[in-house]
């Protein structure tokens, strides 16, 4: 049974978020404008190479997006996060970032900050660049060995050090807790208290590319409960902002370890473009969920105000575990990233944590 503070949560918010559902409120549009990387992460869910057969999307064919949802909605108030890849290898990254500016659309980036330096971030600034993500997966060895190259640790620190003390956009760090980087946890809080980061995200890894055959890259059960459990103690001290990712229900701890309830925010509030063309949801869900492509003469938003039943509509989760949990009212199905091409549940959060 759920402890009553957190059933009292969980109720008063349901109506929140059963109005957001059937709203469905853009808020946030992905473009994955690469799928070149100029690293090999473990647990990488799009498998990018530093050399992809497909190509970058041209930034005139993105355009026509931003234009069909700036004829329905304000666009100050959808906030456009360019991906990839690393959308650093994108030498017209600024000119893209000047023309969604140009056009009053806020814009950030998520980067492993490997071609990130001084200068780049100048030139981004002065291109409308108004949040930025940079990953932090362990210490030294633990981060370069979860990247795949070495040296990546002394790129990343210094860039961090750079986005955080230059107080300009808004900055956080994510870290994909794998069990090297859980036995870091405290000294990757310090490392970032002390070079001035003041938000900091927390993910684990789901079962999905090339994580889904990398045993180290996935938690015990203990392991996972401590996260929470750190996640937890972290807020409380008030020295850094840590949230846990926004990937499933968590049952006990929920309202404790992020500030709001859960919610798979996917076909809801947030959309992508990805970059085949594929209008789809947030980029951790392959593409089978994907509700139309740009390519194929869909408008963006006739897509997204007619589809995505799939994701406001979740009645078809409930089947197996789920048609018996006494959890599905809060936790409708968990995140959609979380199921596989036939609609099978790859990793429950509550299972992990009771385990």
């Amino acid at each position: 049974m759920l402890p009553l503070r957190q059933f009292i949560g969980l109720e008063l918010t349901k109506p929140i978020i059963d109005k957001v559902r059937r709203e469905h409120p853009l808020t946030t549009l992905f473009w994955e404008c690469t799928l070149r990387c100029n690293l090999h992460c473990r647990h990488c869910g799009s498998d990018c190479k530093v050399t992809s057969s497909l190509k970058d999307m041209p930034l005139e064919d993105f355009l026509p997006v931003l234009d069909s949802i700036a004829r329905q909605t304000d666009p100050h108030r959808v906030m456009i996060n360019v991906t990839g890849g690393e959308p650093l290898v994108r030498k017209d990254l600024e000119v893209c970032g000047k023309a969604f500016y140009d056009r009053g659309f806020p814009w950030g980036i998520v980067t492993n900050a490997l071609a990130f330096t001084p200068a780049r971030y100048r030139s981004l600034l002065q291109s409308g660049l108004r949040s930025m993500t940079i990953s932090l997966d362990g210490i030294g060895a633990t981060h370069d060995w979860m990247r795949g190259l070495p040296g990546v640790y002394e790129k990343a620190v210094p860039a961090i050090n750079m986005v955080a003390n230059s107080g300009q956009i808004e900055f956080d760090v994510v870290t994909c807790v794998n069990k090297r980087s859980y036995k870091e946890l405290d000294q990757i809080k310090q490392l970032l208290i002390d070079n001035g980061v003041k938000e900091w995200r927390l993910f684990t890894v789901f079962p999905v590319g090339r994580a889904a055959s990398d045993p180290e890259l996935r938690l015990s059960g203990e392991e996972f409960r401590g996260t929470m459990e750190f996640i937890k103690r972290t807020r409380k001290e008030g020295l850094i902002k840590a949230s846990y990712g926004c990937e499933g229900f968590l049952g006990k701890y929920e309202g404790d370890v992020r500030d709001n309830f859960f919610l798979c925010s996917a076909g809801l509030t947030v959309g992508s473009v990805m970059a085949d063309g594929s209008i789809a949801s947030c980029p951790s869900i392959r593409a089978d969920y994907s509700q139309g492509n740009i390519y194929k003469g869909d408008d963006f938003m006739d897509v997204w105000n007619n589809r995505y039943q799939i994701y406001r509509d979740h009645s078809w989760m409930k089947t197996d575990a789920c048609a018996r949990c006494r959890h599905w009212r809060w936790c409708r199905g968990n995140g959609m990233h979380l199921r596989d091409a036939d609609g099978k549940l790859l990793f429950c959060h509550l299972e992990r944590l009771n385990s």
